[in-house]
């Protein structure tokens, strides 16, 4: 499960992108705010405890150190992580920065699903709604289709990747810890991004704060 989820939910997120307009569609935007309050809920009750008692040093500092990793890569990647692209649709180039920002987030994020089967349903909730933006701003664009395949297909394989990679290479095992503070910081910042900024009007409605609930009272119950 830990590397089909992933696939299958850039896989839905694809088809989300082809029979529909995900960034008007008003049950994707509460999608979007749920899967931030479940990534949150997440991160606080289960991520942050456990990095915090394991007695290493230096935890806040990683844990800021992925925060502004994240702010880094969204400057690449013009906001993808949080269901937002301001790129150019009518661009006829493969986005090559675009790629190498998605793809740095989706290996990091797939390092602590090896320890958390709710995190790893927070991170396959969450790519669905990213996966389907970022497919139609491909579909949308002029490279190409060959080259939209190669995106989402690259795309899909790094959270999976970075999970094996986690698994299989006892180096990196020493330093579990300090990654999953690293990776920490990188889902504070994404999840209170898309629930702060999922809508144009920065205001809640009754609809929204109703999914940001549910997601939080979720991630606790289970």
């Amino acid at each position: 499960m830990i590397y089909i989820l992933p696939l299958l939910s850039v896989l839905i997120g694809f088809f989300i992108a082809l029979f529909l307009k995900p960034n008007s569609s008003l049950a994707f935007k509460l999608l979007l705010s749920f899967s931030g309050a479940y990534l949150l809920s997440v991160t606080v009750f289960e991520l942050l405890p456990e990095v915090y008692n394991s007695g290493e040093a230096q935890i806040g500092v990683f844990i800021m150190l992925g925060l502004l990793l994240q702010i880094v890569l969204e400057f690449l990647s013009k906001g993808a992580e949080h269901g937002h692209i301001h790129h150019d649709g009518n661009a006829a180039h493969f986005p090559i920065l675009l790629l190498i920002s998605l793809g740095i987030h989706s290996l990091l994020e797939g390092f602590p699903l090896n320890t958390s089967e709710h995190l790893l349903y927070g991170v396959a909730i969450h790519k669905i709604p990213v996966a389907a933006i970022l497919s139609a701003f491909l579909l949308q664009s002029n490279i190409g289709k060959f080259k939209v395949a190669l995106f989402l297909i690259l795309f899909a394989f790094m959270t999976p990747l970075g999970s094996w990679m986690s698994a299989n290479f006892e180096i990196l095992n020493e330093y579990t810890t300090y990654i999953s503070a690293v990776v920490i910081g990188i889902f504070l910042h994404v999840s209170t991004t898309i629930i702060f900024e999922a809508s144009k009007t920065h205001t809640f409605n009754a609809s929204k704060l109703g999914v940001i609930v549910a997601g939080i009272l979720l991630a606790y119950l289970l």
